[in-house]
């Protein structure tokens, strides 16, 4: 399972080592997982360096820590994934508008920080100077790379929190009830959405292109209909 955003120690059971280990939890948050961030070689270095601290606070009254190390130890290529996409789409960038990739990144970090915090203008001026008439362009065209490179773990929390409403219907889980829950989220029609386009479409309809029966027809029932 992949480990979710956000606080990943919240739950520590000692005051006193949460509070140790809170420096870990922002830099894992802010620097590792962040969308806008380092690329992927320095953020495996981060991780790396995070678990190595996490591994140090450790031990048997504290299996909590125990857990958390080992999960992250064993998805840290999963959980990174998204950086590596987002750095060949960076790369791309750069040799599209013919500027250095540092300053493509230079621009990337820039999201990351609040635009009410004069930190946030005083670099935004420092690379409207630098970057000239290419700058307007080039932030429009990082922001699209950063909004179509989904994080697998917030993929992996949304697709839980879907499920999770139809888990307690049944005390155990087999392949058949799963079969039938992944053919009714697919062909399942969206009563409403952020997107516009999506209202009246399933997700089939919307990756196929092709319209298709109700779900329930598609299973072989006749579906009721008010005279």
């Amino acid at each position: 399972m992949i480990v979710p955003l956000g606080n990943p120690i919240s739950d520590l059971d000692s005051r006193g080592l949460y509070l140790g280990a809170s420096p870990l939890c922002q830099w894992f948050s802010h620097d590792i997982l962040a969308s806008a961030g380092p690329s992927l070689a320095v953020r495996q270095e981060l991780f790396d360096f995070v678990e190595t601290g996490l591994q140090q606070r450790e031990g048997n009254q504290y299996p909590t820590i125990r857990k958390l190390r080992k999960a992250l130890h064993n998805q840290r290529d999963q959980l990174l994934a998204f950086a590596g996409i987002l750095d060949r789409k960076l790369a791309t960038i750069a040799t599209r508008f013919e500027l250095p990739l540092q300053a493509v990144r230079k621009v990337c970090l820039l999201h990351r920080k609040h635009k009410t915090s004069n930190t946030y203008w005083e670099q935004w001026n420092q690379l409207h100077s630098q970057l000239s008439t290419k700058f307007y362009e080039l932030m429009a065209a990082v922001s699209e790379a950063l909004k179509t490179t989904p994080r697998a773990s917030s993929m992996v929390e949304n697709l839980n929190s879907r499920l999770r409403n139809y888990f307690f219907l049944r005390r155990s889980l087999g392949d058949d009830y799963l079969s039938v829950l992944q053919f009714f989220l697919n062909h399942r029609r969206f009563p409403r959405s952020r997107v516009s386009e999506r209202v009246g479409k399933s997700p089939k309809e919307l990756l196929t292109g092709q319209l298709h029966q109700h779900w329930l027809e598609l299973l072989g029932f006749k579906r009721f209909q008010k005279a």
